[in-house]
């Protein structure tokens, strides 16, 4: 963003992240995700910390999903998620700004 700006396709794209992030709910179960044993973490390991019932965790997870920051997979009774690490990956380089040489802002 910094260097050249965003095309249409990827600030849409970006966009959609961001705003799957926006929720408080969704930024920690992302979290959880990621800092899960593994890399991965079942369903039944996240509906635990939240005061909120199942489905609507299974929503903010179809969220994220449909952003493009998770993906899943079911085993049996239970789906399992992670992090994909190439939504980091764009995300962290979009927010990384570089340092000034001279003066500042």
């Amino acid at each position: 963003m910094v260097r050249e700006p965003l095309g249409e396709e990827a600030a849409v794209d970006l966009a959609r992240m961001f705003k799957a992030l926006s929720d408080p709910v969704r930024l920690r179960l992302l979290s959880l995700i990621a800092s899960h044993e593994g890399g991965e973490a079942c369903v039944c390991d996240l509906t635990g910390p939240f005061d909120v019932s199942q489905p609507t965790i299974s929503h903010h997870l179809k969220v994220l999903r449909e952003a493009g920051l998770v993906s899943s997979e079911r085993r049996g009774t239970w789906v399992y998620y992670w992090v994909l690490p190439a939504a980091l990956a764009r995300l962290s380089a979009l927010l990384q700004i570089p340092v000034a040489t001279g003066g500042s802002r």
